[in-house]
């Protein structure tokens, strides 16, 4: 893989945060933001990402830097032991990213020694973050929504037979439907590496998003084999609350039917 070194050179942005943001769901959390240089601050939320990704280093300075994301090095990571567990070269993966965002994850999918990277969002922002920011990470970086993939797309994500899937940090909240989820894991072949993370509170009984649902019949009917997990801090919101994740790392055994979906 070529080099995947991040520009060095990034704006450094004045960043507030609400003086109390107890109380506030994950997906509404906002700061202020200066961003023109004139001194004026502006409003972000965080789950507007098209808007945060066109302030280079802006997303990275908000949740790596100020909040303490943890996520990609943490997932990836864990699925690294796991692969060395077997005595499997990650060089082999052909990984599907899946919410790929501005790239961070497939940053370190290449630092674990993945070699054929795909990338997947709906957001074209993103795309366009992940080419400036991270220009060399992606073999191929497709902006569509995975409940409705053209037949070409579908055509070209198949004939790359991937053999792992790794989405972070984009499940729960609408930004990736459990359809589209079962989408690109039947995009997987058969025996492929499954990673992902969700908000611990996405797995009670009776959550909304169908994910709790989804991920108990998944594990039951034997369409994954569960090889590793862990709850850990993903980040702190903007009150300095830690946030809990779960990780799975699994094998695929096979694919997600629609009646799955349909329950």
């Amino acid at each position: 893989m070529a080099d995947t070194k991040t520009a060095d050179v990034r704006p450094r942005y004045r960043i507030r945060f609400p003086s109390d943001g107890r109380g506030v769901d994950q997906d509404q959390e906002w700061a202020e933001i200066g961003v023109n240089g004139n001194g004026r601050l502006q409003r972000f939320r965080f789950h507007d990402y098209d808007k945060l990704y066109k302030q280079p280093g802006l997303y990275e300075q908000i949740f790596y830097e100020e909040l303490e994301c943890q996520s990609p090095q943490v997932v990836t990571g864990l699925l690294g032991e796991v692969l060395a567990s077997e005595s499997l070269d990650a060089s082999d993966l052909r990984v599907f990213d899946v919410g790929a965002g501005n790239g961070m994850v497939g940053e370190e999918l290449s630092k674990l020694g993945a070699e054929t990277i795909v990338g997947v969002d709906i957001i074209e922002e993103a795309a366009q973050a992940a080419e400036r920011d991270r220009p060399h990470v992606y073999d191929k970086y497709h902006v569509l929504d995975l409940t409705d993939i053209p037949p070409a797309a579908r055509s070209e994500l198949e004939d790359r037979q991937f053999n792992c899937m790794v989405t972070v940090a984009a499940l729960g909240f609408g930004d990736i439907p459990t359809r589209a989820f079962a989408e690109a894991f039947n995009l997987v072949r058969d025996d492929g590496w499954i990673a992902f993370n969700i908000k611990e509170e996405f797995l009670q009984p009776g959550e909304s998003t169908g994910f709790s649902r989804l991920i108990e019949h998944m594990t039951n009917e034997g369409a994954i084999d569960m090889k590793a997990g862990m709850t850990y801090q993903h980040r702190l919101s903007t009150a300095g609350e830690p946030l809990d994740y779960r990780i799975f790392i699994a094998r695929k055994r096979c694919e997600v039917p629609q009646a799955w979906l349909d329950d």
